[in-house]
């Protein structure tokens, strides 16, 4: 008798607990609902991740969680695109007020993307001549190239630049390079993108006000000294590039927000059909 009376006292603790825990749960499924609506998406984020690690047996809680955690999802790539959109429009203004500044190569027949260059370096203006041309394409890949004539090859392949003070950036050997001969004039051209440049021109731009040394590197070194005008070229060149690389990366962040919203939107539907088949 007595031990019937103790398995009967010890369920109704087992109910007690059970309901407790419930409750509690539900609790805190309450507090990140209200946090949703005032739109602290951050707050019903850390309610609801605690209901799983508090109350992981509380599955209809937890159910709802899910779908509450849905909701903020989207919410919150709503709100990224609302942001970036914003961004977009304050850059495209930005780019407008100066595009007009550059000069813009594109020929439709054969190229999808054009490339600006600042124009004392267009090809015509610089017949003739050993120097750093600078350029950079409509989705902001910047490209160095350094040009040599000269009446012999020195067939370089890299290029050192060194400021005043005695710092220095170097290329990586080009992945990009030919020579030719026009008249008997030799012709040398080294290609180099950005971020694969050895920081070049971002040591460039850093020492833009002071006089640079160039020294190209190959079977024979060639040196000279930045003209004013080509590290004029270069500073206009690499802002340009980083506006339009954040331009770039605003545009893959806006996909990839309206991708994870689809995403969500996809689960949502199929959770339905699978709740309430036809």
């Amino acid at each position: 008798m007595k031990k019937g009376i103790i398995l009967v006292c010890y369920a109704l603790l087992l109910a007690s607990c059970g309901n407790n825990t419930t409750q509690k749960a539900n609790e805190k499924l309450a507090v990140a609902q209200a946090a949703f609506e005032r739109g602290d998406y951050n707050e019903a984020k850390i309610q609801l991740d605690s209901i799983k690690l508090l109350y992981p047996k509380e599955f209809d809680t937890r159910r709802e969680g899910n779908k509450l955690m849905q909701q903020v999802e989207i919410k919150e790539q709503q709100q990224s695109l609302v942001y970036l959109d914003s961004m977009m429009q304050s850059k495209q203004q930005e780019l407008k007020a100066i595009v007009g500044q550059y000069t813009l190569e594109k020929d439709a027949t054969y190229q999808e993307e054009g490339n600006y260059f600042w124009p004392t370096q267009t090809v015509e203006k610089n017949l003739h001549r050993s120097f750093l041309r600078f350029q950079v394409n409509e989705q902001g890949i910047m490209l160095m190239t350094s040009i040599y004539c000269g009446k012999s090859n020195i067939h370089h392949f890299a290029v050192k630049v060194t400021a005043p003070d005695g710092t220095f950036a170097e290329t990586p050997a080009s992945k990009d390079s030919y020579e030719t001969t026009d008249l008997g004039e030799k012709i040398e051209k080294a290609d180099f993108t950005m971020g694969a440049d050895g920081n070049v021109m971002s040591f460039l731009y850093l020492n833009r006000d002071k006089n640079i040394k160039v020294e190209y590197i190959g079977e024979r070194k060639y040196t000279f000294n930045m003209t004013p005008a080509d590290r004029l070229a270069l500073t206009k060149i690499y802002e340009l590039s980083q506006l339009l690389s954040s331009m770039e990366q605003i545009k893959k962040e806006t996909e990839e927000a309206k991708l994870k919203i689809g995403f969500v939107e996809k689960l949502i539907e199929r959770k339905k059909a699978e709740e309430h088949p036809k």
